[in-house]
């Protein structure tokens, strides 16, 4: 009898040594528990000059249009995997960025269009509704800001700064951001340095600081090139960046771009991480799939 008397008196004393956050005597939280199962797609695209038929052609396929079967691959992939699952367990989501966010009006009610998500409440239709959305309203954003000819630039630097935590990241899910853009990241708003690290990256800034011979790694590690740090811990969140597309006559430009970004991903405790050149979709399409589903 005694022997229960002190087992319930120890259970008793454990309990009132939380509170009802969940931490203990010591104030340490509870960790919160992930469900990979559980994604959580970002979709951020950078409407710069580089999709502009006139300033950056490309007979095979023009970059607005690989853009847009980069955004089908990726919600093929993001239906998919809801589809390998049983609708009770449903909690997923999909969404569309641009920083700074276009002009046009039209283009948040198209953005709001394109923010999908599935519950055990959704309803089998639901399916057929977003492939149909991202079938054609990307189509239509891309077409509306090569007309209106007015690019905004790409601030990629101030979303991960002051957004992306807010926008692309829930503590319990698999959060996934994928990135639409040629790689280099420049706006008027956002440009600064701090030391020889810089918020932006171009061609120009590439030949300035001599990265343009197959030593280019040892300058950079020597000079301390790279990003300004934008973020301080970002290890919930994996990023696929799509399209990278180098200006011609430096034959080190692409993995000069690629260095810097991986870089940049590493300091803000990014593990996981994947940067791709602006290839056809067919060649890319597997790469995003395996990305979405995580196998």
């Amino acid at each position: 009898m005694k022997k229960i008397f002190y087992l319930l008196m120890i259970i008793s004393l454990v309990s009132c040594c939380k509170d009802k956050t969940g931490k203990t005597e010591e104030g340490t939280k509870n960790p919160v528990v992930v469900d990979s199962n559980n994604i959580n797609v970002s979709i951020l695209i950078d409407l710069s000059d580089r999709i502009d038929p006139k300033t950056n052609p490309n007979p095979t396929m023009e970059y607005f249009q690989r853009d847009t079967e980069y955004i089908k691959a990726i919600e093929k992939g993001f239906l998919n995997h809801i589809k390998s699952k049983k609708i009770i367990t449903y909690e997923d989501q999909m969404q569309v960025f641009f920083n700074p966010e276009p002009l046009d009006p039209k283009m948040n009610e198209l953005t709001k269009e394109l923010k999908v998500s599935f519950d055990k409440n959704t309803p089998r239709n639901y399916f057929d509704l977003v492939d149909k959305k991202y079938s054609e309203l990307p189509t239509t954003i891309y077409q509306s800001a090569i007309k209106d000819g007015n690019y905004v630039g790409s601030d990629i630097w101030e979303f991960f700064k002051n957004k992306v935590k807010d926008y692309c990241i829930k503590n319990d899910h698999r959060n996934i951001l994928f990135i639409l853009t040629d790689g280099y990241m420049y706006h008027e708003n956002t440009k600064f340095s701090e030391g020889s690290k810089t918020s932006y990256l171009t061609g120009k800034l590439i030949k300035a600081n001599l990265l343009t011979t197959s030593n280019f790694k040892e300058v950079i590690e020597k000079n301390k090139f790279g990003f300004v740090k934008a973020n301080d811990n970002l290890s919930n969140l994996e990023v696929i960046v799509l399209g990278i597309n180098p200006e011609k006559g430096n034959p080190f430009e692409e993995a000069v771009i690629k260095e810097y970004w991986e870089n940049w991903f590493k300091e803000m405790k990014i593990k996981n991480y994947q940067i791709k050149s602006a290839d056809l979709p067919s060649n890319l399409e597997p790469i995003i799939l395996k990305a979405t589903s995580g196998k």
